[in-house]
């Protein structure tokens, strides 16, 4: 996929995020109760600012009354934020992608410690909270991810490597279907797109795999590094090594998939912007997408019908299958309204709003207490459930660095890459490259964070 400009998140992403997550009428009891503002007038309501997604007139006004507060929305828009950050007048909840934002945000100071708020919440309990929450925490004193104080919260999530593809196109092709429990290897995978491609003219009508996982190709060599056993960060986060056994390899087949034209790419971007228009209009047969994009299948019939979920192929044998995206909302440390912000986050994290995205398909829920709500109502919907139960056991937080931001560090492959996939550079030159580059960026982050 195209990796877009962090102005406005990319639109695949933001998709996944705020589809199935209309607000619905019904809060958590004591939510709707007016709160003093603090202005002296008895009974004014408070204003909350979030930074999010455009919502819908209709939504916010039922968020407002279910809420008891007024809500003032900011669309989302990274420069603002961090404008606003330094001003030390932040909004009170920010949208965020906790697989990618916290390590930084977290390792400046400018996010809130919610460990106290968890503590004493009857709505979210921190024992209910799936393993893919640990996205959302930072260790500052090891300065890694996965462990430590809580600073915001998934709405639900996916594990990003694991993709759809269609039956039709499979058996056109006269090819065996993937197995619903087994892994394909990564060189399957990609012989399996170049059989399933389909090109007029020389150029390609229907792309045989979108090979991509959220995050952009950053993302991807980490998580196939790491399924070789290796990683592409250094233990201490400060450095990268494309250089390394396991992230040459890594990096070998990213090439090797944009050289053979088969799918978007960082040479040939997806014109769609994201794979779903494409998928739906019978031009893909494979697409790295997690359990979310059932979401968009599932709406319709015809495509769901041929339609089915597998398990996110792997490079080496160190079965893994993480989470890239886990977008959520986090409050700022200098926010002047914690306190209902978090009663924003227990209304939409634990009510009828969290219950109906459940039940959507476009997740899996945040709370275990609401897994058992994911649509299994139908033979896709089934299938889909049972294969990413299965997928479970499988999930990991891959920790990203806290010196520098994911799509600064993507833009420097995207810069990269075309031209030397162009003109046939080798891949250990294109890694020395990308050392020096990226590690560059690192060193001056680290600086800056001590």
């Amino acid at each position: 996929m195209p990796v877009s400009p962090r102005g406005s998140l990319d639109r695949r992403r933001f998709l996944a995020a705020s589809a199935g997550a209309a607000l619905s009428a019904a809060a958590l009891p004591g939510c709707a109760a007016s709160v003093d503002s603090g202005s002296g007038a008895k009974g004014a309501k408070e204003t909350l600012t979030i930074m999010d997604t455009a919502w819908t007139k209709k939504d916010k006004q039922n968020a407002e009354r279910e809420l008891g507060m007024n809500l003032e929305i900011v669309t989302y828009d990274i420069t603002k934020l961090n404008a606003m950050l330094a001003g030390k007048n932040p909004p009170d909840v920010v949208r965020g992608i906790g697989a990618t934002d916290v390590p930084y945000f977290a390792a400046r100071g400018l996010m809130a410690d919610l460990d106290p708020y968890f503590a004493k919440s009857d709505a979210l309990k921190p024992s209910d909270l799936a393993p893919a929450n640990d996205v959302w925490r930072y260790d500052h004193t090891t300065k890694k991810q996965g462990t430590g104080p809580r600073y915001g919260m998934a709405k639900d999530y996916s594990q990003d490597c694991m993709f759809w593809y269609r039956t039709d196109m499979f058996e056109a092709a006269k090819l065996e279907l993937p197995s619903d429990t087994e892994p394909l290897s990564c060189d399957e995978w990609l012989d399996l797109g170049k059989r399933l491609v389909k090109r007029r003219l020389g150029k390609v009508k229907v792309y045989g795999l979108s090979g991509t996982p959220l995050g952009g190709p950053l993302t991807q060599v980490m998580w196939m590094a790491a399924s070789a056993g290796g990683s592409l960060f250094a233990e201490d986060l400060a450095t990268v090594d494309f250089s390394s056994p396991e992230a040459l390899k890594a990096l070998q087949w990213y090439l090797d998939y944009a050289k053979a034209d088969i799918g978007p790419s960082v040479v040939n971007p997806n014109p769609d912007g994201w794979d779903w228009p494409t998928y739906q209009a019978n031009r893909m047969a494979m697409a790295t997408d997690g359990y979310w994009f059932g979401g968009t299948i599932g709406g319709d019939a015809k495509i769901s019908e041929v339609s089915r979920f597998a398990p996110a192929p792997q490079l080496g044998s160190h079965r893994i299958s993480p989470c890239f995206s886990g977008t959520g909302y986090w409050i700022p440390k200098e926010a002047k309204n914690k306190d209902a912000a978090w009663r924003y986050f227990e209304w939409y994290f634990a009510s009828k709003p969290a219950q109906d995205r459940a039940t959507s398909g476009w997740g899996i829920p945040s709370l275990n207490s609401l897994r058992s709500k994911m649509p299994r109502d139908t033979a896709f919907h089934k299938q889909s459930y049972e294969v990413q139960q299965r997928e479970l056991d499988y999930f990991s937080v891959l920790p990203v660095s806290p010196y520098a931001q994911v799509d600064a560090l993507n833009a420097v492959l995207t810069k990269v890459l075309p031209d030397a996939v162009k003109s046939g550079t080798s891949a250990g030159k294109i890694a020395d490259t990308l050392n020096s580059q990226i590690n560059e960026q690192l060193a001056r982050g680290k600086e800056l964070v001590g």
